[in-house]
């Protein structure tokens, strides 16, 4: 069917909204600029005053109420191009189970607000699993069919860029094979996940200052430090997904064909979880094992070095508790060649292990290191730190 060609003027300038044909037989509209002396070649010079004209761009998405037209401002959002309509919906909700597993209702409230309060902030959805086939990049395409324009995709470069012209105004940024190593990624991504404005920026252009309303999901194969994060984090919603039994051919071309029921089922269904927080889930319904397990393999070396010294000799010296100074952390780790300082042995102590220092100078049992690489205890005077054998096994889990 021949679609409508159509123009706009966008303060001083135009452009024609053009239809690009997909390999699955749709059409994806797209603004291209258009000079005025070719519109006027192609269909005269009094069609120019016919064209719809706007003071500016803006984005504002809404999915059950949208409008192209804000106050004189062309709404670059997307419009969904799904008809609702009530049915029943089997692979869908297959899907789902898969992926959201005892956490489904969370799950379809996520979709809910995703699809109804587009403008909520929500947690940074983590998908994650070592094995193969399991399904992460099935949710991923299904999700771009029911957001369709308004869903994009990135990889750690594009993300990394300071470029972000191409997905500053979506829904959803999707990033597959995620491996954050630096700190100031995971500082980002937590920053925009929770940011009502970002800086955007094209090449060529100047930044300006846009309103942000992004949800980030991440795919990873890497389970146990994809992304650098803290143990008091509450901002990642991270789920292992288990592998596929079976896989079916046609399995995408089903879930497509179910969206309009799907998204009428959202619709007509009641959330399950109240706003709670500023991203609408509280902690404690999004913390899972695979949080927990992310957490845990994300402890600094230094961290983790010192708890593997301190654990191996309350094993050895069959002991229940250490006494330490951060002088003596210091001792300790400098045999292992770990490279720390004081200031950082502090931080450790106080405020992330949260320990308390005996407020005098004290006499105690020092854990030492022998030349041969054994370890006792000598006796030593300080404000000492108690590190039980309780705490490490909580802290850290058994290894």
């Amino acid at each position: 069917m021949k679609k409508q060609i159509v123009y706009i003027r966008v303060g001083t300038s135009y452009y024609k909204l053009v239809h690009v044909p997909t390999i699955a037989g749709h059409f994806n509209e797209i603004i291209v600029p258009w000079t005025l002396e070719a519109i006027r070649q192609d269909h005269g010079k009094s069609f120019i005053g016919t064209i719809t004209k706007y003071d500016g761009f803006t984005c504002i998405p809404s999915h059950l109420n949208f409008k192209k037209e804000c106050h004189g401002f062309y709404n670059t959002y997307a419009p969904l191009p799904h008809k609702l309509e009530e049915g029943v919906f089997p692979y869908t909700l297959q899907l789902l189970e898969h992926i959201f597993g005892e956490q489904l209702n969370l799950g379809l409230d996520y979709l809910q607000l995703l699809f109804e309060k587009p403008i909520q902030i929500l947690p940074i959805l983590c998908l994650v699993s070592k094995e193969r086939s399991t399904g992460k990049t099935t949710f991923l395409k299904w999700l771009k069919k029911v957001f369709d324009n308004n869903l994009t995709y990135l990889t750690n470069d594009s993300f990394s860029s300071q470029f972000n012209a191409d997905w500053a105004n979506k829904l959803l940024i999707c990033i597959d094979e995620v491996l954050f190593n630096k700190e100031e990624l995971t500082e980002r991504i937590k920053y925009l996940s929770t940011t009502n404005f970002n800086k955007l920026e094209a090449k060529g252009k100047d930044k300006r200052e846009v309103e942000f309303f992004g949800k980030f999901i991440l795919c990873s194969n890497n389970e146990d430090n994809f992304i650098k994060i803290d143990t008091n984090e509450t901002r990642f919603w991270v789920l292992k997904i288990p592998s596929l039994k079976k896989e079916e051919t046609q399995f995408l071309e089903s879930l497509e064909a179910e969206i309009p029921a799907f998204l009428f089922y959202l619709t007509n269904r009641k959330l399950t979880t109240p706003n709670n927080t500023r991203m609408w889930f509280a902690a404690s319904q999004i913390k899972t094992k695979a949080l927990e397990n992310l957490m845990q393999n994300n402890r600094n070396r230094v961290e983790k070095e010192l708890a593997s010294i301190i654990w191996s000799a309350i094993e050895n010296l069959d002991l229940h508790e250490i006494h330490l100074c951060p002088l003596d952390a210091l001792q300790l780790l400098n045999r292992t060649r770990i490279k720390t300082d004081l200031t950082q042995l502090r931080q450790i102590l106080k405020k992330d292990w949260k320990l308390v220092n005996q407020e005098n100078s004290m006499a105690y049992r020092k854990l030492v290191i022998w030349q041969d690489g054994g370890m006792g205890l000598t006796d030593a005077k300080g404000r000492y730190y108690s590190i039980k054998k309780d705490f490490l096994v909580k802290y850290f889990g058994e290894e």
